[in-house]
């Protein structure tokens, strides 16, 4: 009779629940309703597959986007599980007969899109199979607070309540706020839910932000290092990736691009391009990525900054998802924030809310950006930060974050923080930065004509500081949350109560507390670390040139069988393959990713590959 350990280890080829799994499982299998946050890569499939298995009736996985349907249906199908799905890219044909297979009990999976819960067509499926869990994917998108909010994702809550019977609710997401998580609970009438958040961190991921004077020039030199990594990079409109995609490809990479502009035969031949190793980088706006479990990303390039932290990080994660080392870069300039501003105030209005909720989620989205603007300014630990953001809170050095990993200096700027909230304040709280900035520095300027700022008391008294050292300063003050800025049309100044703190104890000899700017002594993270890094990467193939042999066996299978390379083997299993050597069937099944199902479609053309490796290299 299967158990959870049998299924684990026979279907999925995994011997141990990683963190946090178990958990979810068990309560699931139960009975009871879970919610569980966990990060990219960290396994959250396997929490509603495996029990879905072991369920006597279907389960219903509702999930946002088609090509995220298909990869873990092509996966599933891969790993011997009877799996479909349900949604606009299937041929009236082709849902006919998904319908009839489904009724006939074919399927213990069904992947289904929000839009066809209410269908006619699949309210008189459900009626005639039994329906053991409703597993909600994405389910942050369930919240107008979530960073991806689709009204269609309310029909779940309506699919549920016309079921016969109620069956178990599970809800997985990578990403969300205290107001999400408690959105999710209450929208979705969770039960008395088994919470697991297992943690953002991705120890994996390396972060850094670059301010380049040449974006293009920094990314061919990215790509002179790693152009046969497989890499994809973000811009935030159609016109920056072709501009990108189009100076990539003249310099002689295998680049393929993503955007709602292009025709869905076009999108469809770029994405199975990137995700079956034929082109090695893919330029996309956000539209791309949502699903994708390519498993082998090396790097994620945000060429403009993202609108928000929950987007950056969502999109990040999209590297290393196989536990490897990877890189997540983002290349900011000013500009990237005003394109987002006016994504921001000209999104499309959505008929189904409010013109009060719109305009609540346009402040929220705003203030989203302000802390995504942030992000690129702090020079504390880049990992910290987004933990805190998400309300995880550890240490503030990570060691693997340019931040962490660049050499500074500590300057003393409480003096020039005093005189800029001072100006602030003095002057109302009615100007924006640059005017702030242009009054203190002493500059005669249109706008400081214009608002009388030469008669502030504070006008010329940071003159002596360039501007640029000015600026430096206001953006800390906004970080550590001395200022802020509003979320209107034209952004000001205004105080918060630690700038009013600063301002009534100035001139006191105790009780002021110092505010410090970290600035580096070098830009680049100091060079030996990467290196100790790439050495610990490649610890654990200890033979290359047989992983090598491994990555092209498996990418002619992966043509041969229509299917995503990382779906037959994920380079780390490649890897412990090259580090190990398992020579006999019980050695192939104690490597971490290969099941006897796995082992009896692939594992014996691998073994006698690596049997024939040792016999050449004399290896015993």
């Amino acid at each position: 009779m299967n158990d959870k350990y049998t299924v684990l280890k026979n279907t999925f080829g995994y011997d141990a629940f990683r963190e946090g799994q178990e958990t979810l499982v068990d309560s699931t299998l139960s009975g009871r309703d879970v919610l569980g946050i966990m990060p990219t890569g960290a396994g959250k499939s396997i929490c509603f597959q495996l029990p879905a298995l072991l369920f006597p009736g279907v389960t219903i996985v509702v999930s946002p986007l088609i090509s995220l349907m298909k990869d873990q249906v092509a996966a599933l199908n891969q790993l011997g599980v009877h799996a479909a799905y349900i949604n606009s890219s299937l041929t009236e044909g082709q849902y006919r007969k998904a319908m009839e297979l489904a009724r006939r009990g074919q399927y213990k999976i069904i992947y289904v899109a929000p839009e066809r819960l209410l269908t006619d067509a699949f309210q008189l499926l459900v009626k005639d199979v039994e329906i053991s869990m409703v597993a909600v994917d994405e389910a942050h998108c369930i919240s107008q607070w979530g960073q991806d909010f689709r009204p269609s994702y309310l029909k779940i809550v309506e699919f549920i309540e016309m079921l016969p019977r109620r069956p178990v609710i599970a809800a997985y997401t990578a990403t969300a706020t205290k107001q999400v998580k408690e959105d999710i609970v209450c929208i979705l009438g969770l039960c008395q839910p088994t919470l697991v958040v297992t943690g953002y961190d991705r120890k994996n991921l390396y972060f850094a932000v670059k301010k380049p004077k040449d974006k293009k020039n920094m990314l061919l030199d990215f790509l002179k290092k790693n152009g046969e990594k497989s890499g994809i990079i973000y811009c935030n409109t159609r016109k920056t990736v072709e501009e990108v995609w189009q100076f990539l490809v003249e310099g002689g990479y295998p680049a393929t691009r993503y955007h709602a502009g292009l025709s869905d035969t076009e999108r469809k031949q770029s994405q199975d391009d990137f995700i079956y190793d034929i082109k090695q980088v893919m330029v996309a706006t956000n539209a791309f990525g949502m699903g994708i479990d390519k498993s082998n990303v090396r790097y994620v390039i945000h060429y403009n900054m993202p609108k928000d932290i929950e987007s950056y990080y969502q999109e990040a994660g999209r590297a290393g998802r196989d536990g490897e080392p990877a890189e997540c870069l983002l290349y900011y300039a000013g500009q990237d924030v005003r394109v987002n501003e006016f994504l921001i105030n000209t999104q499309s209005e959505n008929s189904e809310l409010s013109l009060e909720d719109q305009a609540l989620i346009k402040e929220r989205d705003l203030e989203r950006l302000r802390k995504m603007t942030f992000y690129c300014f702090t020079n504390e630990c880049l990992r910290d930060y987004i933990l805190r953001y998400f309300g995880e809170y550890g240490g503030n050095y990570c060691g693997n974050c340019e931040n962490c990993l660049t050499e500074f200096e500590d300057i003393d700027v409480t003096e020039e923080a005093f005189h800029i909230v001072r100006l602030v304040l003095t002057s109302y709280e009615r100007y924006g930065i640059n005017a702030v900035l242009d009054a203190v520095h002493g500059s005669d300027t249109a706008k400081v004509r214009q608002f009388g700022l030469k008669k502030n008391p504070e006008y010329g008294s940071l003159n002596g500081r360039t501007l640029v050292r000015l600026r430096q300063i206001i953006n800390d003050l906004l970080v550590k949350g001395y200022l802020f800025l509003t979320a209107n049309d034209y952004p000001v100044l205004k105080m918060t109560d630690a700038g009013r703190e600063l301002i009534s104890q100035w001139g006191q000899e105790n009780g002021l507390h110092k505010i410090i700017l970290k600035l580096p002594k070098e830009r680049e993270a100091p060079a030996a670390p990467k290196e100790e890094k790439k050495k610990k990467a490649q610890a654990g193939s200890q033979y290359t040139d047989l992983f090598e042999q491994l990555r092209k066996y498996r990418y002619k299978l992966a043509q041969k069988d229509h299917v995503p390379p990382y779906i037959i083997f994920s380079d780390k299993t490649l890897r412990e393959m090259s580090a190990c050597l398992p020579l006999t069937e019980a050695e192939m099944l104690s490597v971490n990713g290969i099941g006897k199902v796995k082992y009896e479609r692939y594992g014996a053309e691998f073994q006698r590959i690596i049997q024939a490796y040792a016999r050449d290299k004399g290896i015993k």
